[in-house]
């Protein structure tokens, strides 16, 4: 589905652009409306479970764009608006020097599906997830989405590796932080960063094991506009089905 990159860009298709259309006014209401803090001095909103999709994934009449992005038809959540604003990243409360520093030197780089627990924030895989698909709501050049290349097939061995001893029941409760963060440094030093742009009518599909992050706001570009992405990402039964399947 995604080669051996672990990426694909889709588009641009009429199907994927009248969606985006139907949604990011009301992307842009629910941002308004909500109660969820912004980010990073006010340039990024996370925007969980905001869009007024239905299962099936149409919004405000118009049906998702299934054949265009060639995924089965399946249950969807409610989508996730990501948005960023001019200026990101800024540093935010509780934010320390070091994570600041990563974020604009690596892009905020990470693995979906991994969650801090307990006072330690000790990364466990709590969201098993299928694929990483996003569409652009608004044209997304000033802070695109970066991803490294072939980043899946390091992350999967790393963390097979690293829960192989445990019963797989387990592994949903197994700290796997070391593993994960020695795992994200041979990405950076082995796999090509690439910046991904999309316009309104494009999307992006990601291997669900794909390190990927957002590059900062670029200098020159429009202060007047957003950067509106939203993602779905469908659950999948088990920790052993995110890292066995294909």
């Amino acid at each position: 589905m995604v080669g051996q990159t672990g990426w694909q860009c889709i588009g641009p298709d009429a199907a994927i652009a009248t969606w985006a259309r139907a949604a990011v006014p009301m992307a842009r209401a629910a941002l308004a409306q909500t109660d969820q803090a912004l980010r990073c001095g006010g340039t990024w909103a996370v925007g969980l479970e905001l869009l007024a999709n239905d299962p099936s994934g149409a919004i405000a009449g118009c049906v998702f764009p299934w054949a265009a992005v060639a995924l089965p038809s399946e249950g969807l959540h409610k989508g996730q608006v990501s948005a960023i604003y001019p200026g990101y990243p800024q540093p935010w409360q509780g934010e320390s020097a070091a994570g600041f520093g990563y974020r604009l030197a690596r892009d905020a780089a990470h693995l979906d599906g991994l969650l801090p627990m307990g006072p330690q924030r000790r990364r466990m895989i709590k969201e098993p997830h299928a694929w990483i698909l996003g569409i652009a709501l608004t044209d997304c050049a000033a802070s695109p989405l970066v991803v490294w290349d072939g980043s899946h097939h390091i992350m999967r061995a790393a963390l097979m590796h690293a829960l192989a001893r445990h019963d797989p029941q387990d592994w949903a409760d197994i700290d796997i932080t070391d593993a994960y963060q020695a795992a994200r440094a041979q990405v950076f030093a082995t796999c090509q960063r690439v910046e991904v742009p999309i316009v309104v009518g494009q999307a992006t599909l990601l291997h669900r094991l794909m390190i990927h992050g957002v590059a900062p706001w670029a200098a020159g570009a429009d202060p007047a506009e957003d950067r509106l992405i939203a993602y779905f990402r469908p659950m999948l039964g088990s920790v052993q089905e995110w890292l066995t399947r294909p």
